[in-house]
């Protein structure tokens, strides 16, 4: 399940994803900025029993594939596909890996890895399962909504 702005930090554009499964599992994006017309810098929060991470700024470069892209066609393969699909950002911080599982669900596997090339880095990751259509859907425009700084 996601929801567009549920948890905005001084009114400010959030998008948070639940697990269906677990609804104490969830990852919120929030945070937005733009110093410029190449990129959009953004904070990834990660949550499950035990489990609180996250990265500050994430960047997503304008001439890149970014997120986006990625959530649209895995919206429109409802049906499935076989073993994993993946994407991340440029620089590495932050990764998604989706498998299909009977029963018409997407398993996102969000996974954060600051500074990924220094001695000492740290990663998590938590996975949320969502309905392959229209939760599917619904994500990947939320995230689209909130990449480009539209309120929905």
């Amino acid at each position: 399940m996601t929801s567009p702005d549920d948890a905005t930090h001084d009114d400010e554009p959030s998008v948070t994803i639940r697990c269906q499964d677990c609804t104490s599992v969830g990852v919120t994006f929030c945070d937005r900025f733009s110093f410029d017309a190449d990129s959009v810098h953004y904070a990834v929060e990660l949550r499950a029993p035990g489990l609180t991470a996250r990265v500050n700024e994430v960047v997503a470069w304008t001439w890149g594939s970014d997120l986006a892209p990625f959530l649209e066609e895995l919206a429109a393969d409802y049906r499935g596909w076989d073993g994993d699909r993946s994407w991340e950002t440029n620089d590495g911080d932050l990764a998604v890996s989706a498998v299909f599982r009977s029963g018409g669900h997407v398993g996102l596997t969000w996974t954060l890895r600051p500074w990924p090339k220094a001695s000492g880095g740290w990663g998590a990751s938590v996975t949320t399962w969502l309905e392959a259509g229209e939760q599917m859907a619904s994500l990947a425009a939320d995230i689209r909504h909130f990449l480009a700084g539209e309120r929905q």
